[in-house]
């Protein structure tokens, strides 16, 4: 039994964690996030309301599993290939 136990453990460290499903306006949101654009910049930016930005943050964060705008602004490095690769246009 624990012999199974380990194995699991030891199968979920080695394989990376599936990214994270964003829908495009997310990946846009992340874009500017991730070049260093504050909320009231990625609005007028793309065209929206500060307090949807925030919305969209909100998802982000709980999408990625962080707990902050600068925790949000690293992940986003680490999905750098998932950023350039399709997507919405800047």
């Amino acid at each position: 039994m624990h012999d199974i136990l380990d194995r699991r453990g030891k199968r979920s460290a080695e394989e990376p964690a599936p990214a994270p499903h964003l829908t495009p306006t997310q990946m846009k949101v992340l874009r500017c996030v991730h070049s260093g654009l504050l909320n009231k910049q990625i609005a007028y930016e793309l065209g929206m309301a500060e307090a949807t930005v925030k919305v969209h943050m909100t998802a982000l964060m709980r999408k990625l599993n962080v707990r902050n705008r600068t925790q949000v602004a690293v992940a986003a490095g680490s999905l750098g290939w998932q950023l350039s690769a399709g997507g919405a246009a800047d």
